[in-house]
């Protein structure tokens, strides 16, 4: 009974399907604009914003709690998570605390060790089996009805993200600052489900097979620390050597110094060596 649950169905709708590769065909619409330098400005800072609010937000704010924000703050932190366009803040918490209940076991959503690269990397949010959450694994956040309201309209802050960067920037800004940074801030989120239990070096022997790969903490702003993360994913610091880039820990650490984030949750101490904790 208990491995006929874990069997994925792995069934996809045309209506979720097809508008998610039609966007991704957009992006030749940079084939219109004449390129220039500030286009790839448009493109880091657009990229490097959401990411923020992906891994700030989604990851360590909303499925970890590793630190805390007042009512308005949160609120905003969830608008700017789903400019990402990766589906609502309570779907994705939800998603990623049932990910750590069973990692990389057969139950997991998107494990790529049973399931393969294509299946966590884009097959599991393809898919229709996972369109609904389980309200009870995020409770603590489902019970603030603005979050529920942002959550149903979840591709409202993308359009309205999308439709300032126009307004602001022109044709050639969207272009670059909202499609194309789009298209790579998904994947740049999804290669931590694909690759970060498969690809890199362990420090913890956690019971998966998540690892850290300084690639991928690049590209994602820290969360490349998958080990130490898993390890003890209550931390707001994934990267916990000094040559362990961390970005989001890095905003995080100077948004606690004006006030707006609270309590930030340290590494283990006996786990970093004598390092100071945050």
């Amino acid at each position: 009974m208990i491995e006929a649950i874990a069997v994925k169905r792995k069934h996809y709708d045309l209506s979720s399907t097809l508008p998610f590769f039609v966007f991704h065909a957009l992006v030749l619409l940079t084939l219109t604009v004449p390129f220039r330098l500030s286009l790839l400005a448009w493109l880091v800072g657009s990229y490097a914003l959401r990411m923020f609010g992906v891994t700030g937000g989604y990851h360590r704010y909303f499925s970890h709690r590793s630190y805390k924000l007042n009512r308005f703050w949160q609120f905003c932190m969830a608008f700017l998570a789903q400019t990402s366009n990766q589906k609502g803040v309570l779907w994705w918490a939800a998603h990623h605390r049932d990910h750590h209940l069973h990692s990389d076991q057969k139950a997991d959503l998107h494990s790529p060790v049973h399931e393969g690269f294509w299946w966590s990397h884009l097959g599991w949010i393809l898919s229709d089996e996972y369109d609904t959450y389980d309200a009870q694994r995020i409770a603590d956040f489902s019970r603030y009805p603005e979050l529920r309201l942002l959550s149903r309209l979840h591709l409202l802050p993308g359009i309205l993200y999308g439709a300032a960067i126009y307004v602001i920037g022109g044709w050639g800004a969207f272009v670059w600052g909202f499609i194309v940074a789009t298209v790579l801030l998904y994947h740049g989120t999804f290669l931590i489900n694909s690759l970060s239990h498969i690809w890199g070096t362990r420090r913890f022997p956690t019971p998966d097979e998540s690892r850290n790969n300084f690639l991928l903490a690049v590209v994602t702003l820290g969360e490349g620390w998958h080990n130490n993360h898993h390890h003890y994913m209550s931390s707001v610091r994934q990267g916990i050597r000094w040559w362990e880039i961390d970005v989001t820990y890095y905003v995080l650490r100077a948004l606690s110094w004006v006030g707006i984030a609270r309590d930030l949750r340290p590494f283990p101490l006996q786990d970093t060596a004598g390092e100071r904790a945050a």
